[in-house]
């Protein structure tokens, strides 16, 4: 058909139009997308994803942050051997063998959880047993709660918590367990606190860190008497803190006796897997459960806790969560399995009895080291070694010590016991600073206070600790021990010596590990308390960075960063040489001359003003003496000036000059005339000590020599003989004759002196010859 040229026209037109519109809305929306991926897409996430290099590097770099150096990085890495690369290996596995199909899957995770299970039972004596793999090692203990508690409440699965009203469960552990295990447990559960009982550790007989077996028998009966449920104990083989171990077979019979769950934990129950294993952590294989945690025993990273079990009937522990359907769930043991068969019997045997030794290593040398108590269980096998510096008083002292605190009780033991645990507190991180593969940490006990504690069970793997850092470790310890008794006996004496002194007050600070908080106290003249805040706040930061400058072997600093006072001066450690009088008085006298400083700054200003002040009127008064003097003629310009030519008016100079020293204001008159300006009076003297003025050549400040007479005496008569034969040894000199000449006749003079200087040295020399010089030697030697 024939189409009007006139509309196919339109029609073309109409088309390009519509494409130039949809363009233009596409370009709109492009934009708007591009704008949408820059503003709320993250950065690494934008584009079309990155390579594996820079993955990988960013991986690296938050790592090791901002470190430069590779030794750094190859210690932490260095200890991750093939058992770890093999746990490692285990977790890519794991993640691979999730893709394979149902039931090949269901298979290989059959084999993996079955294999692991027996060798855990066999190695650690646990048989027919059942186990859980968790991440958080408290998580075992919560699903054996809830077996205990689908066994003993029948309904628990139908009703709910609404069964727990007729008769409210308990569950006991002891007041040695790990800090809020407790309230996690109720926490986790949803059971009140009340459910919870702590039992206290032994008081009379017995370790102070086990769980009081008698006392725990009286709770119970109460409780049922009460109309609660006892169901569960949780027992310690290794307590957290001093790695003691519970009467596993007491509280075995105890708990058979109430129906109770038994379940154990701790460090102590990898003895287990040695030949040789004390009868009282061997007791724990005949409890319910037990929690290892052999990621820390053997230096496996990233591989999960076990709990070990021992239950017949297979829908509680299905119900409480101890085993699941999943076959991914069954791949946590891949990581453990590959390192049991990497690792074999004897390689984790091995691992365990080197952590032994190593703490048997440790006490062996702690014992003949003084000022040392140590807390440990059993000392022919004891995994974990518990120790802290204390003083033992002597008979004596002891006796006046315990009058003295029969008197005050309380704060004389509370005070020397915080005293004692900030000092082991500053023990405990020394070591850890100087000998940071022994893995040594602070640890706060209830009984001994802070102590120090060496675990290598828990570290040795992981830090690679051996012999020679146990040997590196006494051997710190041996040099700081006589740096903590002698700032302990220095203590009391710097304070005395700062409550005698004037201007220094003694800041009691038991939580400082050091000699001693001093501060020196600003004499405020009616000022505000703000300023007065700023002036002491002034005094005592000039006051340390004085000292700081001194070469000395004290330590001087403001304080912890966190609690310490305000404006106060910190000492550190100090030796048995110290001198505290010279350093309690260089103390005050560079306080003194700090606050005179200050004040003549302060007063500097005023000083001035007054004296430019004055300077002005006499100045004033001058010039109005010299217009007399002149004539009113002398003062119009021209005829002033023809004047002066004429008759030359001579008028001397006055001016003014402000003494900053005299604070007085004198005139210039002998400054033109001398053609110098004067040095006015002279300043007065830095305030010093007058013990630091004599110190002895190469003597460090705040030194006490020993010696030092016996030294000086020798080293005066040696220096004396010395001068003797020195004269000895002069030429005789000549009188001058009378024909000499002026020149000659003063020299003969000169020498006539000499000679009668001669003279005296020779009465001197018959009583201090070289042989005598000796005898006094030896004389002062003796003495």
């Amino acid at each position: 058909k024939m189409v009007d040229p006139t509309l196919a026209e339109m029609g073309k037109n109409l088309n390009e139009a519509m494409k130039m519109l949809e363009d233009n809305q596409r370009k709109v929306e492009e934009e708007n997308e591009k704008k949408y991926a820059r503003k709320d897409i993250p950065g690494p996430l934008q584009g079309s994803g990155q390579d594996m290099v820079s993955i990988l590097q960013l991986v690296q770099n938050l790592m090791h942050g901002e470190e430069e150096e590779e030794t750094s990085q190859a210690y932490r890495l260095q200890n991750v051997g093939e058992q770890g690369h093999m746990a490692l290996l285990g977790h890519s596995l794991a993640a691979y063998i999730s893709v394979l199909d149902r039931e090949r899957l269901r298979k290989l995770t059959t084999r993996i959880l079955s294999d692991t299970t027996l060798w855990l039972c066999r190695l650690f004596r646990y048989e027919n047993g059942s186990a859980y793999y968790h991440e958080d090692d408290r998580e075992g203990l919560l699903k054996i709660c809830r077996l205990v508690i689908h066994t003993h409440y029948e309904d628990y699965t139908v009703e709910g918590f609404n069964v727990l009203y007729t008769k409210q469960p308990v569950i006991y552990i002891s007041s040695a367990a790990r800090t809020g295990l407790g309230q996690a447990l109720c926490n986790q559960l949803g059971l009140p606190l009340s459910c919870m009982c702590r039992v206290p550790c032994n008081t009379m007989f017995g370790s102070q860190h086990q769980m009081d077996v008698a006392l725990l028998d009286r709770l119970i009966k109460d409780d049922v008497e009460s109309g609660k449920l006892p169901l569960l104990l949780v027992a310690n083989a290794g307590t957290p803190g001093a790695g003691h171990t519970d009467k596993l077979g007491r509280l075995k019979e105890l708990c058979e006796q109430y129906n109770m769950w038994l379940h154990v934990e701790g460090v102590n129950l990898a003895t287990l897997a040695l030949g040789y294993v004390s009868s009282s952590v061997l007791a724990a294989t005949k409890c319910d459960s037990m929690t290892l945690t052999l990621g820390s025993w053997l230096g496996l990273p990233a591989v999960p806790a076990v709990t070990l079990y021992r239950h017949e009937d297979p829908s509680l522990s299905l119900a409480a969560g101890l085993t699941s359907s999943q076959p991914v769930e069954k791949l946590r043991a891949l990581p453990l399995w590959l390192s049991l068969q990497y690792l074999g019997h004897d390689g984790i045997v091995e691992r365990i009895k080197h952590a032994s030794q190593l703490s048997q290593r440790l006490l062996e040398n702690l014992k003949n080291l003084d000022f040392i108590k140590t807390s440990v269980e059993d000392e022919l096998s004891s995994p974990v070694v518990v120790f802290k510096f204390f003083r033992e008083y002597s008979n004596r002292d002891q006796t006046s010590h315990a009058a003295q605190a029969s008197t005050i009780q309380h704060p004389i033991i509370s005070n020397e016991r915080h005293i004692y645990d900030t000092f082991n507190q500053w023990l405990g991180e020394q070591l850890a600073q100087l000998v940071p593969a022994s893995g040594v940490d602070v640890v706060e006990l209830e009984d001994e206070g802070t102590c120090v504690r060496f675990s290598p069970l828990m570290t040795s793997a992981v830090l690679g600790t051996e012999i020679q850092d146990v040997d590196q470790l006494v051997d710190c310890l041996k040099m700081k021990i006589p740096v903590l008794t002698s700032t302990l006996q220095l203590r009391e004496e710097f304070e005395q010596e700062v409550r005698r002194t004037v201007g220094l007050l003694y800041i009691e600070d038991l939580s400082w590990p050091g000699l001693g908080v001093v501060r020196y106290n600003y004499h405020s003249d009616g000022k505000n308390d703000d300023k007065q805040e700023k002036e002491l706040e002034k005094i005592n930061t000039e006051l340390l960075k004085k000292l700081n400058e001194l070469e000395s072997d004290l330590t001087f600093s403001l304080g912890p960063e966190f609690g310490g006072q305000k404006n106060c001066v910190y000492i550190g450690m100090v030796t048995e040489d110290l001198d505290v009088s010279e350093l309690v008085e260089t103390i005050a006298a560079t306080g003194r001359e700090i606050e005179e400083n200050s004040r003549l700054l302060e007063n500097m200003t005023e000083v001035v003003r007054k004296g430019i002040q004055e300077a002005q009127l006499q100045l004033q008064k001058a010039n109005e003496e010299r217009l007399l003097e002149e004539g009113v003629l002398r003062q119009i310009p021209v005829v002033g000036s023809v004047l002066n030519w004429f008759s030359p008016f001579q008028a001397s100079p006055k001016g003014r000059t402000f003494n900053l020293t005299a604070g007085s204001l004198e005139s210039t008159e002998s400054t033109y005339v001398l053609k110098a300006q004067g040095t006015g009076a002279t300043p007065p003297p830095t305030p010093t000590s007058s013990l630091a003025k004599q110190r002895l050549p190469g003597q460090k400040p705040f030194k006490r020599s020993l010696r030092s007479s016996d030294a000086f005496s020798e080293t005066s008569s040696v220096s004396h003989c010395d001068d003797l034969e020195k004269m000895e040894q002069r030429p005789p000199t000549l009188s001058p004759s009378p024909e000499q000449g002026p020149l000659e006749t003063e020299k003969a003079e000169e020498q006539e002196v000499a000679q009668a200087t001669k003279a005296d040295t020779e009465d001197i020399q018959s009583d201090k010859s070289p042989r005598n010089c000796t005898k006094v030697e030896e004389q002062e030697s003796q003495r």
